[in-house]
């Protein structure tokens, strides 16, 4: 791999800022300085890469959770909206991240962004089981004992389609947690409305075995602990990376 993409990728600063510091001198591999950034570093020699002659800590791959607030889309650029990748740390810009699965602008909660696009696909694939729980808050028809089964037994919107059974666990008359293992367009916000509801508030809870880490604020991420990774990968059917 490409000395300054190595770094970069790792959370050392841009691809600019990463060539600037190899140009200077300080980065350095088994004791060697290495000025050239296009320099090709194998991954056996990540671990005798240093940087201003501290250890570089390599990352291959990135994993963050992110408490997402509401007003930004899910995706990394937009011409007209902002964006998570606004809030994201700027040492992790350049790691080729993406967000797993959507959640729409106004929608607040986990996200999770990784740049292992084989786990990302597992992760939102209906066929590998990962059920993701969201908290809702709704007007019109109020929650009964009755719609645990009717959304048990699949609901089916108003274009048609059937949705695969989710868990409604019903908290006041206006508000439930609701599991599903698919994520179609507006999926939640479709199911409510095709039960006369409209949803007033929607928030993640989980996603697979991860939950939102109740210390992280609106607008806040962090890497994953390797427990989450191995756990998450589990879930996956996958060796972690980390």
């Amino acid at each position: 791999m490409r000395l300054d993409k190595c770094l970069s990728n790792s959370g050392h600063g841009s691809r600019s800022e990463v060539r600037h510091q190899i140009k200077k001198g300080l980065v350095s591999l088994q004791g060697r300085v290495i000025t050239d950034p296009a320099y090709n570093v194998r991954e056996q020699d990540f671990s005798q890469l240093t940087v201003a002659g501290k250890p570089a800590q390599i990352k291959l791959n990135v994993h963050l959770m992110m408490h997402k607030p509401p007003g930004l889309i899910t995706a990394m650029e937009d011409k007209k909206l902002p964006t998570i990748a606004e809030i994201i740390p700027a040492k992790w810009l350049n790691s080729g991240l993406f967000p797993v699965g959507r959640l729409d602008r106004d929608t607040t909660g986990l996200l999770i962004l990784t740049n292992d696009g084989i786990l990302c696909h597992r992760l939102i694939s209906p066929r590998w089981d990962i059920w993701k729980t969201y908290q809702v808050e709704i007007d019109g028809q109020v929650f009964s004992a009755a719609d645990k089964t009717v959304f048990q037994d699949g609901i089916v919107l108003e274009d048609g389609l059937k949705c695969m059974p989710a868990n409604l666990d019903i908290l006041t008359a206006n508000q439930a947690n609701l599991s599903i293992q698919e994520g179609k367009f507006h999926q939640v916000k479709r199911m409510m409305q095709a039960t006369g509801r409209r949803v007033t508030k929607l928030h993640r809870l989980s996603f697979g075995p991860l939950t939102l880490d109740e210390g992280l604020l609106p607008g806040d991420c962090r890497e994953l602990t390797k427990r989450e990774i191995e756990i998450l990968y589990a879930a996956a059917q996958l060796e972690p990376k980390f």
